[in-house]
């Protein structure tokens, strides 16, 4: 065993497990008050709409013609305008973003049913057909549910999200941390005490 290895891995090791139980902890408290990270969604969007149509109205007078600048100063306003509709009104934004991802899931639901149908004799896996069913009826429950769940929907989303990632991470860093540890032979109570 090298001694530069070992402590630095168990460094990175630490950070990411610290990083992993965070990410548990928000995503729990994401999916028990999903209302924080649905407007925490909808401010995020609302900024980076507003930023890139400032950043779109600079690069509109570069461009050459009178089209191009009229066409490239539209566009951003719209960004600019809707930033400012989301960063004012966080409650209809999360409404509308909410239609848009019930849209979003319906469309890819019967993306992943067209494609799994169209490539069903290659030999494609019935987890597509699967994947694709759940996804077409997750939007149509939003759908179904909408306004009403606006809030609820977007903040829950991003709680599993969140969680999800978490779990993951944390399994990762503890297996990496086994393998590198019975890589190097290092007893376990001697990895534990590090």
């Amino acid at each position: 065993m090298t001694t530069s290895t070992y402590p630095v891995s168990t460094r990175q090791g630490a950070s990411s497990v610290i990083l992993s139980v965070a990410l548990i902890i928000m995503g729990i408290l994401g999916m028990v008050l999903p209302e924080i990270p649905s407007i925490a969604v909808v401010l995020i969007v609302g900024w980076l709409l507003l930023f890139d149509g400032f950043i779109q109205l600079a690069h509109a007078f570069q461009s050459k013609g009178i089209g191009p600048i009229a066409w490239k100063l539209l566009v951003s306003l719209c960004y600019i305008a809707s930033g400012i509709f989301l960063l004012a009104r966080p409650l209809i934004g999360a409404a509308s973003l909410t239609l848009m991802l019930a849209v979003f899931f319906f469309v890819i639901g019967v993306m992943d049913i067209v494609f799994y149908f169209s490539t069903r004799a290659a030999g494609r896996s019935g987890w597509m057909l699967l994947n694709g069913l759940v996804t077409l009826i997750l939007g149509f429950i939003i759908w179904r549910r909408w306004p009403q769940g606006a809030l609820w929907y977007l903040g829950t989303l991003v709680g599993v999200g969140m969680f999800m990632t978490g779990v993951t991470r944390l399994m990762m860093t503890l297996t990496a941390r086994r393998l590198l540890s019975e890589s190097h032979g290092i007893p376990t109570e001697t990895r534990r005490a590090a």
